[in-house]
């Protein structure tokens, strides 16, 4: 569909997230509060300096490919949203109902108690899992959710400690689990984020706050809604941060206008790569760089769900533009880069998990550059993925409620 590059954003009716990102919702008047200076980058920034690294820009829909990997079915959960492994090889599993679950390496499952009480609907419910950095000596795990209150939802952190079994021949729990932080503004809408990463130094992490179909507040710098928060492992600002010295959730923010940023990956030469939903077509892989803006709702390479154009993104060369972007739209889920032995010719490649695209999708990356090399089919929604300690790729179907969703195994085909 052609797209107008301008449009004044006071007649911009933004209609919520329809199939490909979630729930839909009602109709919002996207004004534009003005463009913002950018901040300057600290020198003591946790992440390679890299503010000065162009990016080639590019739609990365391609045809697909045959698969080069072997597809196992090995469990099966309710609504399963996130995963991690364990050093053992186990994996934990987060199901969107509330309840956590523990996959040992022998295939038996079993729900581990404690897990927060969560607001479940649309979109929410328990959504990411991630181990501390220092799990094997803490047993801390982190969780993210969207907790119920007065007046609706809003997207909480935690932690925990994971204990083998509750004592008394129970089986695993989640002890002393505490909420770090909360977004601060309750209300309805889905498009949570939520993804947790934690800094190379393992000293700090990266919290991503999705928009909750509410679209002004990506650009409201006192809002951590469509942000991308740079947090202390306690859930406080981390130092450093772009706007450190301005205190609230303008010292938290490590970049803005981002509409709903699901997977988020730090490459051993320290760059930050983000990959989101954005509405109909235009979802994105962005170079992430701090104190930047990467425009929405203001600017997108994709349309509303009503049809109505919004501008693209040359026509505000002051926002961040994605490396690559996809039209129409896969609806990214989680993401990784590769680093093991049983794909070698894969190693430094990102692999992105694809809703509405039920496809697995490897983008090769150079540097500050990224191209798309492969999307595969794989017949149904992939929501998340995982790096086993084999090498092996794992990956979690989308199912609905009640539908279950499957844990996936892919392996190499022989030669």
């Amino acid at each position: 569909m052609p797209k107008s590059l301008i449009l004044t954003p006071a007649l911009l009716l933004l209609i919520a997230c329809g199939s490909s990102g979630g729930a839909s919702g009602a109709v919002s008047q996207n004004t534009d509060a003005g463009a913002k200076p950018i901040p300057t980058v600290p020198e003591n920034s946790p992440i390679t300096n890299i503010k000065n690294i162009p990016a080639t820009t590019g739609k990365a829909n391609r045809a697909e490919t045959a698969q080069p990997f072997n597809i196992e079915t090995i469990g099966d959960f309710d609504e399963p949203f996130a995963m991690a492994f364990l050093p053992d090889g186990s994996l934990l599993v987060t199901e969107k109902a509330g309840h956590l679950q523990l996959r040992n390496p022998d295939g038996n499952v079993q729900e581990v108690a404690g897990a927060p009480t969560v607001a479940v609907g649309g979109q929410g419910g328990l959504l990411d899992v991630a181990l501390a950095p220092d799990f094997a000596q803490s047993r801390t795990i982190y969780l993210t959710y969207s907790e119920p209150g007065t007046g609706g939802s809003q997207l909480a952190l935690g932690r925990g400690t994971l204990a083998s079994h509750g004592g008394s021949g129970q089986g695993p729990r989640l002890n002393n689990f505490t909420v770090i932080w909360r977004s601060g503004e309750t209300g309805p809408g889905g498009q949570f984020g939520a993804n947790i990463l934690f800094a190379p130094d393992g000293k700090s992490l990266f919290l991503s706050s999705g928009e909750r179909q509410r679209f002004t507040p990506a650009q409201d710098s006192n809002q951590a809604l469509g942000k991308i928060l740079h947090l202390t492992l306690d859930g406080k600002a981390a130092p450093g941060n772009p706007m450190a010295a301005k205190g609230g959730v303008q010292a938290m923010t490590w970049t803005s206008g981002h509409r709903n940023p699901y997977g988020m990956v730090i490459a051993p030469d320290g760059r930050f790569w983000e990959v989101e939903m954005g509405p109909r077509g235009g979802d994105e892989l962005n170079l992430i760089q701090p104190g930047k803006n990467y425009g929405w709702p203001l600017v997108s390479n994709g349309d509303n769900y009503s049809g109505q154009p919004i501008p693209d993104h040359p026509s505000r060369p002051d926002f961040a533009a994605p490396v690559l972007w996809w039209n129409p739209s896969i609806s990214p889920g989680g993401m990784i880069q590769y680093s093991g032995a049983m794909f070698p010719e894969y190693k430094g490649n990102l692999f992105i998990g694809a809703l509405s695209g039920e496809a697995l999708i490897r983008v090769v990356l150079n540097g500050g550059k990224a191209t798309a090399a492969d999307q595969w089919d794989m017949g149904t929604r992939i929501r998340d993925l995982a790096q086993a300690p084999d090498g092996s790729i794992w990956a979690l179907e989308d199912g609905g409620k009640g539908a279950g969703g499957r844990l996936l195994r892919l392996t190499p085909k022989s030669s």
